[in-house]
Protein backbone atom coordinates (compact mmCIF):
# COMPACT_ATOMS: atom_id res chain seq x y z
CA UNK A 1 0.00 0.00 0.00
CA UNK A 2 2.55 2.39 0.85
CA UNK A 3 4.17 1.73 -2.46
CA UNK A 4 1.30 2.44 -4.30
CA UNK A 5 0.88 5.95 -2.11
CA UNK A 6 4.43 6.76 -3.09
CA UNK A 7 3.86 5.91 -6.94
CA UNK A 8 0.79 8.18 -6.47
CA UNK A 9 2.86 11.32 -5.37
CA UNK A 10 5.23 10.37 -7.87
CA UNK A 11 3.40 10.59 -10.82
CA UNK A 12 1.35 13.78 -9.39
CA UNK A 13 5.21 15.11 -9.13
CA UNK A 14 6.57 14.05 -12.69
CA UNK A 15 2.76 15.68 -13.91
CA UNK A 16 3.23 18.90 -11.69
CA UNK A 17 7.28 19.61 -13.50
CA UNK A 18 5.83 18.78 -16.82
CA UNK A 19 3.14 21.37 -16.21
CA UNK A 20 5.87 23.71 -14.60
CA UNK A 21 7.88 23.51 -17.77
CA UNK A 22 5.10 24.85 -19.92
CA UNK A 23 3.23 27.18 -17.75
CA UNK A 24 5.36 30.08 -16.94
CA UNK A 25 5.56 34.28 -17.98
CA UNK A 26 6.38 33.33 -21.29
CA UNK A 27 2.81 32.07 -21.65
CA UNK A 28 1.46 33.98 -19.07
CA UNK A 29 0.99 31.11 -17.08
CA UNK A 30 -1.72 30.12 -19.54
CA UNK A 31 -4.00 27.47 -18.10
CA UNK A 32 -7.12 25.68 -19.49
CA UNK A 33 -10.07 26.83 -17.39
CA UNK A 34 -11.48 23.59 -16.96
CA UNK A 35 -8.83 22.21 -15.58
CA UNK A 36 -8.69 25.53 -13.22
CA UNK A 37 -11.77 24.60 -11.92
CA UNK A 38 -11.14 21.09 -11.44
CA UNK A 39 -8.23 22.29 -9.22
CA UNK A 40 -10.28 24.44 -7.40
CA UNK A 41 -12.61 21.60 -6.59
CA UNK A 42 -10.02 20.18 -4.65
CA UNK A 43 -7.59 22.60 -3.34
CA UNK A 44 -10.78 24.07 -1.48
CA UNK A 45 -12.93 20.36 -0.84
CA UNK A 46 -16.35 22.35 -2.88
CA UNK A 47 -18.41 21.11 -6.09
CA UNK A 48 -18.45 23.44 -8.56
CA UNK A 49 -20.92 22.42 -11.56
CA UNK A 50 -20.01 24.04 -15.34
CA UNK A 51 -20.42 22.68 -18.76
CA UNK A 52 -17.58 21.19 -20.58
CA UNK A 53 -19.15 22.66 -23.74
CA UNK A 54 -19.28 26.48 -22.15
CA UNK A 55 -16.12 27.00 -21.29
CA UNK A 56 -14.26 24.44 -23.52
CA UNK A 57 -11.22 25.83 -25.26
CA UNK A 58 -11.46 29.10 -22.44
CA UNK A 59 -7.54 29.61 -21.44
CA UNK A 60 -6.94 31.74 -18.20
CA UNK A 61 -3.83 33.65 -18.15
CA UNK A 62 -1.64 33.74 -15.18
CA UNK A 63 -4.00 31.09 -13.63
CA UNK A 64 -2.48 30.27 -10.66
CA UNK A 65 -1.38 33.47 -9.56
CA UNK A 66 -5.20 34.29 -9.39
CA UNK A 67 -5.47 31.75 -6.22
CA UNK A 68 -6.25 33.03 -3.13
CA UNK A 69 -7.00 31.44 0.57
CA UNK A 70 -10.53 32.79 0.51
CA UNK A 71 -12.55 30.43 -2.26
CA UNK A 72 -15.29 33.37 -3.29
CA UNK A 73 -12.24 35.40 -4.14
CA UNK A 74 -10.64 32.94 -5.99
CA UNK A 75 -13.74 32.04 -8.35
CA UNK A 76 -14.21 35.78 -8.62
CA UNK A 77 -10.74 36.27 -9.99
CA UNK A 78 -10.50 33.13 -12.05
CA UNK A 79 -14.29 33.26 -13.75
CA UNK A 80 -14.23 37.59 -14.48
CA UNK A 81 -11.72 37.52 -17.32
CA UNK A 82 -14.56 35.45 -19.07
CA UNK A 83 -17.44 37.77 -17.81
CA UNK A 84 -18.90 34.55 -15.63
CA UNK A 85 -19.67 33.77 -12.35
CA UNK A 86 -20.14 31.48 -9.64
CA UNK A 87 -23.00 31.34 -8.16
CA UNK A 88 -23.84 29.23 -4.65
CA UNK A 89 -26.78 27.09 -3.85
CA UNK A 90 -27.26 28.26 -0.25
CA UNK A 91 -29.66 24.36 0.40
CA UNK A 92 -26.74 21.98 -1.44
CA UNK A 93 -23.70 24.14 -0.84
CA UNK A 94 -22.72 23.39 -4.93
CA UNK A 95 -21.43 26.45 -6.91
CA UNK A 96 -23.04 26.64 -10.30
CA UNK A 97 -20.80 28.57 -12.92
CA UNK A 98 -23.31 30.65 -14.80
CA UNK A 99 -22.67 34.20 -16.81
CA UNK A 100 -22.50 36.98 -15.33
CA UNK A 101 -25.95 38.68 -14.35
CA UNK A 102 -25.82 42.65 -14.70
CA UNK A 103 -29.03 42.30 -13.13
CA UNK A 104 -28.26 40.05 -9.99
CA UNK A 105 -26.21 40.61 -6.95
CA UNK A 106 -25.51 38.59 -3.64
CA UNK A 107 -27.36 39.60 -0.47
CA UNK A 108 -23.97 40.79 1.19
CA UNK A 109 -23.13 43.02 -2.24
CA UNK A 110 -27.32 43.93 -2.22
CA UNK A 111 -26.71 45.60 1.53
CA UNK A 112 -22.98 47.15 0.84
CA UNK A 113 -24.73 49.07 -1.88
CA UNK A 114 -27.77 50.37 -0.51
CA UNK A 115 -25.63 51.11 2.38
CA UNK A 116 -23.68 53.43 -0.28
CA UNK A 117 -27.14 55.22 -1.13
CA UNK A 118 -28.44 56.13 2.12
CA UNK A 119 -24.58 57.58 2.50
CA UNK A 120 -26.33 59.84 -0.26
CA UNK A 121 -28.40 61.65 1.75
CA UNK A 122 -29.60 62.07 5.58
CA UNK A 123 -32.62 64.92 5.31
CA UNK A 124 -35.66 65.44 3.29
CA UNK A 125 -33.54 68.18 1.32
CA UNK A 126 -30.46 66.04 0.45
CA UNK A 127 -33.12 63.43 -0.83
CA UNK A 128 -34.96 66.06 -3.01
CA UNK A 129 -31.53 66.90 -4.74
CA UNK A 130 -31.12 62.73 -5.41
CA UNK A 131 -34.66 62.47 -6.58
CA UNK A 132 -34.64 65.33 -8.75
CA UNK A 133 -31.76 63.80 -10.69
CA UNK A 134 -33.05 60.56 -10.64
CA UNK A 135 -36.22 61.42 -12.18
CA UNK A 136 -34.64 63.65 -14.72
CA UNK A 137 -32.66 60.69 -15.82
CA UNK A 138 -34.98 57.83 -16.19
CA UNK A 139 -37.63 59.07 -18.82
CA UNK A 140 -34.10 59.44 -21.19
CA UNK A 141 -32.27 56.27 -20.19
CA UNK A 142 -35.44 54.49 -21.41
CA UNK A 143 -36.07 56.43 -24.51
CA UNK A 144 -39.15 57.69 -24.32
CA UNK A 145 -37.68 61.36 -24.98
CA UNK A 146 -37.30 59.93 -28.47
CA UNK A 147 -40.81 58.32 -28.94
CA UNK A 148 -42.20 59.66 -31.73
CA UNK A 149 -45.79 61.32 -31.30
CA UNK A 150 -48.80 58.97 -30.72
CA UNK A 151 -51.11 58.44 -34.28
CA UNK A 152 -54.07 60.38 -34.27
CA UNK A 153 -56.42 57.07 -34.88
CA UNK A 154 -59.22 55.81 -32.98
CA UNK A 155 -59.09 52.77 -30.47
CA UNK A 156 -60.53 49.90 -31.81
CA UNK A 157 -62.91 48.54 -29.38
CA UNK A 158 -65.04 45.01 -28.82
CA UNK A 159 -68.30 44.95 -28.00
CA UNK A 160 -68.94 45.17 -24.22
CA UNK A 161 -69.39 41.71 -21.81
CA UNK A 162 -71.37 42.05 -19.07
CA UNK A 163 -70.47 39.87 -16.18
CA UNK A 164 -71.36 39.87 -12.78
CA UNK A 165 -70.94 43.42 -11.43
CA UNK A 166 -68.51 44.90 -13.64
CA UNK A 167 -68.14 44.74 -17.69
CA UNK A 168 -64.79 43.47 -19.87
CA UNK A 169 -64.03 45.72 -23.34
CA UNK A 170 -61.22 44.94 -25.18
CA UNK A 171 -59.26 47.32 -26.98
CA UNK A 172 -56.43 47.81 -29.67
CA UNK A 173 -54.61 51.15 -29.08
CA UNK A 174 -52.22 52.95 -31.59
CA UNK A 175 -49.19 54.16 -29.43
CA UNK A 176 -46.70 53.98 -32.37
CA UNK A 177 -47.26 54.57 -36.63
CA UNK A 178 -48.51 50.88 -36.91
CA UNK A 179 -47.74 49.51 -33.57
CA UNK A 180 -51.05 48.38 -31.43
CA UNK A 181 -51.17 47.60 -28.04
CA UNK A 182 -53.76 45.00 -26.74
CA UNK A 183 -55.81 44.83 -23.37
CA UNK A 184 -59.11 45.02 -22.03
CA UNK A 185 -60.93 47.43 -19.92
CA UNK A 186 -63.11 46.09 -16.95
CA UNK A 187 -65.53 48.44 -15.25
CA UNK A 188 -68.48 48.77 -12.98
CA UNK A 189 -71.38 47.72 -14.00
CA UNK A 190 -73.06 50.79 -12.88
CA UNK A 191 -70.90 53.92 -12.72
CA UNK A 192 -72.06 56.71 -10.96
CA UNK A 193 -69.77 59.86 -10.51
CA UNK A 194 -65.93 59.78 -10.86
CA UNK A 195 -64.31 56.34 -10.13
CA UNK A 196 -60.50 55.28 -10.12
CA UNK A 197 -58.24 54.05 -12.77
CA UNK A 198 -55.70 51.23 -11.88
CA UNK A 199 -53.28 50.32 -14.54
CA UNK A 200 -52.32 46.29 -14.46
CA UNK A 201 -49.27 45.42 -16.35
CA UNK A 202 -48.42 42.28 -16.86
CA UNK A 203 -45.55 40.10 -15.93
CA UNK A 204 -43.95 37.07 -16.97
CA UNK A 205 -46.72 34.78 -15.83
CA UNK A 206 -47.99 31.78 -18.15
CA UNK A 207 -51.08 33.03 -20.42
CA UNK A 208 -50.34 36.68 -20.20
CA UNK A 209 -52.84 38.32 -19.69
CA UNK A 210 -55.47 35.72 -20.45
CA UNK A 211 -53.79 34.15 -16.99
CA UNK A 212 -56.79 33.53 -14.18
CA UNK A 213 -54.82 35.10 -11.73
CA UNK A 214 -54.33 38.44 -13.84
CA UNK A 215 -58.30 38.53 -15.03
CA UNK A 216 -59.76 37.61 -11.11
CA UNK A 217 -57.86 40.94 -10.40
CA UNK A 218 -58.86 43.36 -12.56
CA UNK A 219 -62.83 42.16 -12.74
CA UNK A 220 -61.97 42.13 -8.96
CA UNK A 221 -61.05 45.87 -8.94
CA UNK A 222 -63.95 46.82 -11.26
CA UNK A 223 -66.24 45.23 -8.76
CA UNK A 224 -64.61 47.17 -5.89
CA UNK A 225 -65.85 50.44 -8.50
CA UNK A 226 -62.74 51.17 -10.37
CA UNK A 227 -61.88 50.90 -13.90
CA UNK A 228 -58.90 48.44 -14.12
CA UNK A 229 -57.03 47.33 -17.81
CA UNK A 230 -54.62 44.57 -18.26
CA UNK A 231 -52.61 45.12 -21.39
CA UNK A 232 -50.25 42.64 -23.38
CA UNK A 233 -46.26 42.66 -22.72
CA UNK A 234 -44.35 43.27 -25.83
CA UNK A 235 -44.28 40.33 -27.76
CA UNK A 236 -46.65 38.40 -26.37
CA UNK A 237 -50.22 37.80 -26.57
CA UNK A 238 -51.54 39.81 -29.57
CA UNK A 239 -48.36 42.02 -29.57
CA UNK A 240 -46.68 38.83 -30.58
CA UNK A 241 -48.48 38.99 -34.13
CA UNK A 242 -46.54 41.76 -34.85
CA UNK A 243 -43.49 40.88 -33.32
CA UNK A 244 -42.25 37.34 -31.76
CA UNK A 245 -41.67 36.39 -28.86
CA UNK A 246 -38.03 37.02 -29.66
CA UNK A 247 -38.08 40.53 -29.68
CA UNK A 248 -39.77 40.61 -26.24
CA UNK A 249 -35.76 40.17 -25.20
CA UNK A 250 -34.69 43.48 -26.75
CA UNK A 251 -34.52 46.25 -24.72
CA UNK A 252 -36.88 48.22 -26.78
CA UNK A 253 -39.50 46.38 -25.27
CA UNK A 254 -38.56 47.95 -21.89
CA UNK A 255 -39.27 51.18 -23.63
CA UNK A 256 -42.70 50.20 -25.73
CA UNK A 257 -43.76 49.06 -22.90
CA UNK A 258 -43.43 51.70 -20.82
CA UNK A 259 -45.12 54.01 -23.52
CA UNK A 260 -47.92 51.95 -23.64
CA UNK A 261 -48.81 52.69 -19.72
CA UNK A 262 -48.41 56.21 -20.51
CA UNK A 263 -50.70 56.31 -23.66
CA UNK A 264 -53.02 53.80 -22.04
CA UNK A 265 -53.57 56.43 -19.22
CA UNK A 266 -53.72 59.05 -21.62
CA UNK A 267 -56.85 57.41 -23.21
CA UNK A 268 -58.76 56.47 -19.93
CA UNK A 269 -58.20 59.25 -18.19
CA UNK A 270 -60.15 61.27 -21.12
CA UNK A 271 -63.25 59.32 -19.42
CA UNK A 272 -65.58 62.06 -18.18
CA UNK A 273 -66.24 59.58 -14.86
CA UNK A 274 -62.27 58.77 -14.67
CA UNK A 275 -61.11 60.31 -11.53
CA UNK A 276 -57.64 61.66 -12.24
CA UNK A 277 -57.28 62.39 -8.64
CA UNK A 278 -57.24 58.01 -8.09
CA UNK A 279 -54.50 56.56 -10.22
CA UNK A 280 -53.37 53.39 -9.09
CA UNK A 281 -50.63 50.91 -10.71
CA UNK A 282 -50.08 47.60 -9.26
CA UNK A 283 -47.77 44.54 -11.60
CA UNK A 284 -46.35 40.94 -10.39
CA UNK A 285 -42.86 39.84 -11.53
CA UNK A 286 -41.96 41.68 -14.47
CA UNK A 287 -45.17 43.95 -13.85
CA UNK A 288 -43.89 44.55 -10.67
CA UNK A 289 -40.72 46.48 -12.38
CA UNK A 290 -42.68 48.06 -14.58
CA UNK A 291 -45.08 49.20 -11.87
CA UNK A 292 -41.57 50.92 -9.82
CA UNK A 293 -41.10 52.60 -13.52
CA UNK A 294 -44.19 53.89 -14.43
CA UNK A 295 -44.90 55.34 -10.87
CA UNK A 296 -41.05 57.38 -11.19
CA UNK A 297 -41.82 58.69 -14.61
CA UNK A 298 -45.49 59.19 -14.54
CA UNK A 299 -46.61 61.19 -11.53
CA UNK A 300 -50.36 61.03 -12.49
CA UNK A 301 -50.00 57.59 -10.53
CA UNK A 302 -51.42 58.37 -6.64
CA UNK A 303 -51.06 54.43 -5.37
CA UNK A 304 -49.10 52.24 -6.44
CA UNK A 305 -48.65 48.29 -5.24
CA UNK A 306 -45.53 46.49 -6.92
CA UNK A 307 -46.15 42.72 -6.17
CA UNK A 308 -43.12 40.23 -5.52
CA UNK A 309 -40.46 42.06 -7.58
CA UNK A 310 -39.14 45.20 -5.00
CA UNK A 311 -35.75 43.55 -4.37
CA UNK A 312 -31.83 44.80 -4.33
CA UNK A 313 -30.34 41.29 -5.56
CA UNK A 314 -32.42 41.58 -8.33
CA UNK A 315 -33.33 43.93 -10.73
CA UNK A 316 -35.52 42.25 -13.43
CA UNK A 317 -33.54 39.59 -15.69
CA UNK A 318 -35.58 40.66 -18.48
CA UNK A 319 -34.60 42.76 -21.31
CA UNK A 320 -37.81 44.33 -21.07
CA UNK A 321 -37.33 45.03 -17.58
CA UNK A 322 -33.62 46.32 -17.32
CA UNK A 323 -32.53 46.38 -20.96
CA UNK A 324 -32.45 50.38 -20.88
CA UNK A 325 -29.70 51.88 -18.51
CA UNK A 326 -32.32 53.00 -15.69
CA UNK A 327 -30.31 51.65 -12.87
CA UNK A 328 -27.24 53.09 -14.08
CA UNK A 329 -28.64 56.37 -13.83
CA UNK A 330 -27.55 58.65 -10.65
CA UNK A 331 -23.94 56.63 -10.85
CA UNK A 332 -26.09 53.72 -10.14
CA UNK A 333 -29.12 52.68 -8.75
CA UNK A 334 -31.77 49.82 -8.07
CA UNK A 335 -35.47 49.54 -7.97
CA UNK A 336 -35.56 49.68 -4.00
CA UNK A 337 -34.48 53.77 -4.48
CA UNK A 338 -36.53 54.12 -7.58
CA UNK A 339 -40.07 52.90 -5.31
CA UNK A 340 -39.01 55.32 -3.15
CA UNK A 341 -39.59 58.62 -5.75
CA UNK A 342 -43.16 57.20 -5.43
CA UNK A 343 -42.79 59.20 -1.77
CA UNK A 344 -44.57 60.07 0.13
CA UNK A 345 -47.46 58.68 -1.82
CA UNK A 346 -49.16 55.43 -0.86
CA UNK A 347 -47.05 52.55 -1.70
CA UNK A 348 -47.62 48.95 -0.46
CA UNK A 349 -44.62 46.40 -1.20
CA UNK A 350 -45.48 42.84 -1.33
CA UNK A 351 -43.27 40.24 -0.85
CA UNK A 352 -42.38 36.12 -0.34
CA UNK A 353 -40.29 33.66 0.97
CA UNK A 354 -39.88 31.27 -2.40
CA UNK A 355 -37.95 34.18 -4.43
CA UNK A 356 -36.00 37.33 -4.62
CA UNK A 357 -37.94 39.01 -2.42
CA UNK A 358 -37.40 36.96 0.62
CA UNK A 359 -34.92 39.52 2.06
CA UNK A 360 -37.42 42.02 1.92
CA UNK A 361 -38.66 43.21 5.81
CA UNK A 362 -34.74 43.13 7.17
CA UNK A 363 -33.38 44.45 4.16
CA UNK A 364 -35.24 46.49 1.33
CA UNK A 365 -37.77 47.49 3.52
CA UNK A 366 -36.23 49.63 6.07
CA UNK A 367 -34.14 51.53 3.32
CA UNK A 368 -37.47 52.13 1.70
CA UNK A 369 -39.01 53.21 4.74
CA UNK A 370 -36.30 55.43 5.70
CA UNK A 371 -37.03 57.56 2.78
CA UNK A 372 -40.32 57.86 3.61
CA UNK A 373 -39.80 58.96 7.14
CA UNK A 374 -38.16 61.92 5.23
CA UNK A 375 -41.95 63.14 4.50
CA UNK A 376 -43.01 63.04 8.32
CA UNK A 377 -45.84 60.61 9.65
CA UNK A 378 -48.66 61.06 6.79
CA UNK A 379 -46.04 59.86 4.22
CA UNK A 380 -47.38 55.72 3.80
CA UNK A 381 -45.44 53.01 3.02
CA UNK A 382 -46.05 49.27 3.97
CA UNK A 383 -45.06 45.69 3.41
CA UNK A 384 -46.94 42.39 3.51
CA UNK A 385 -44.60 39.42 3.74
CA UNK A 386 -45.82 35.95 3.05
CA UNK A 387 -42.75 33.90 3.80
CA UNK A 388 -44.23 30.40 3.38
CA UNK A 389 -45.70 31.53 -0.42
CA UNK A 390 -44.02 31.56 -3.41
CA UNK A 391 -43.69 34.28 -6.60
CA UNK A 392 -47.25 34.56 -7.80
CA UNK A 393 -49.78 37.02 -7.64
CA UNK A 394 -52.21 34.69 -5.78
CA UNK A 395 -55.04 34.89 -3.75
CA UNK A 396 -52.97 36.19 -0.78
CA UNK A 397 -51.30 38.86 -2.59
CA UNK A 398 -54.64 40.30 -4.26
CA UNK A 399 -56.25 40.24 -0.83
CA UNK A 400 -53.32 42.75 0.32
CA UNK A 401 -53.76 44.76 -2.43
CA UNK A 402 -57.74 44.82 -2.20
CA UNK A 403 -57.24 46.17 1.30
CA UNK A 404 -54.61 48.67 0.04
CA UNK A 405 -56.40 49.80 -3.07
CA UNK A 406 -59.79 50.52 -0.95
CA UNK A 407 -58.73 52.30 1.65
CA UNK A 408 -56.80 54.64 -0.75
CA UNK A 409 -58.52 54.84 -3.95
CA UNK A 410 -61.88 55.05 -1.48
CA UNK A 411 -63.83 51.72 -3.07
CA UNK A 412 -65.64 48.99 -1.84
CA UNK A 413 -64.01 46.09 -0.74
CA UNK A 414 -67.07 44.50 0.38
CA UNK A 415 -67.51 43.54 -3.25
CA UNK A 416 -64.56 41.16 -3.22
CA UNK A 417 -64.98 39.85 0.48
CA UNK A 418 -67.55 38.18 2.14
CA UNK A 419 -68.78 39.16 5.90
CA UNK A 420 -66.36 37.79 7.91
CA UNK A 421 -63.64 39.23 5.85
CA UNK A 422 -62.40 36.10 3.50
CA UNK A 423 -62.00 36.70 -0.21
CA UNK A 424 -64.75 35.93 -2.40
CA UNK A 425 -63.95 35.88 -6.23
CA UNK A 426 -66.78 33.04 -7.28
CA UNK A 427 -68.79 35.00 -8.92
CA UNK A 428 -65.71 36.31 -11.00
CA UNK A 429 -65.74 34.81 -15.19
CA UNK A 430 -62.72 33.72 -15.99
CA UNK A 431 -62.55 34.39 -19.86
CA UNK A 432 -61.03 31.93 -22.35
CA UNK A 433 -58.16 33.85 -24.36
CA UNK A 434 -60.21 34.16 -27.51
CA UNK A 435 -62.95 36.07 -25.62
CA UNK A 436 -60.38 38.63 -24.42
CA UNK A 437 -58.61 39.01 -28.00
CA UNK A 438 -59.08 42.57 -30.13
CA UNK A 439 -57.68 41.19 -33.68
CA UNK A 440 -60.04 37.59 -33.63
CA UNK A 441 -59.11 34.31 -32.58
CA UNK A 442 -56.24 34.16 -35.53
CA UNK A 443 -55.67 37.64 -35.69
CA UNK A 444 -57.35 37.85 -39.02
CA UNK A 445 -58.45 40.85 -37.84
CA UNK A 446 -54.95 42.49 -37.42
CA UNK A 447 -54.83 45.99 -39.08
CA UNK A 448 -53.89 46.68 -42.81
CA UNK A 449 -50.94 48.93 -41.58
CA UNK A 450 -49.80 46.99 -38.31
CA UNK A 451 -46.25 47.04 -38.64
CA UNK A 452 -44.18 43.77 -39.01
CA UNK A 453 -40.52 44.59 -38.87
CA UNK A 454 -38.86 45.18 -35.80
CA UNK A 455 -35.52 47.13 -37.45
CA UNK A 456 -37.93 50.04 -38.74
CA UNK A 457 -39.95 49.98 -35.19
CA UNK A 458 -35.88 51.04 -33.65
CA UNK A 459 -35.42 53.44 -36.45
CA UNK A 460 -38.17 55.17 -35.09
CA UNK A 461 -36.31 55.83 -31.72
CA UNK A 462 -33.13 57.06 -33.53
Amino acid sequence: MKRIKLAIIGIVLLAFCANAQLVNSDNKYQRPLNEVLKDIEQRYDVQIKFSEKDVAGLMLNYADWRLRPELEETLKNVLSPFDLVANQDEKSGVYKVEEFRYHRKTVAEAREFLDYLSGLYSNKEEWEARRAELRSCLPTAVRLDKAPAKPDSKPILTKVREMDGYTIQNIALEVLPGVYVCGSIYRPAKIKGKIPVVLCPNGHFGDGRYNPDIQKRCAGLARMGAMSISYDLFGWGESGLQFPMKYHRKSLANTVQALNSIRLLDYLLNFDYADTDRVGITGGSGGGSHTMLILAIDDRIDVSVPVVMLSAIHYGGCPCESGNPIHLCGGGTNNVEIAGLFAPKPQLVVSDGGDWTANVPELEFPFLKRIYSFYGPDAVVENVHLPNEKHDYGPSKRIAMYHFMAKYLKMDESKVFDKEGNLDESVITVETGNDLKVFGDDGENLPPNALKDFDKLEAMFQ
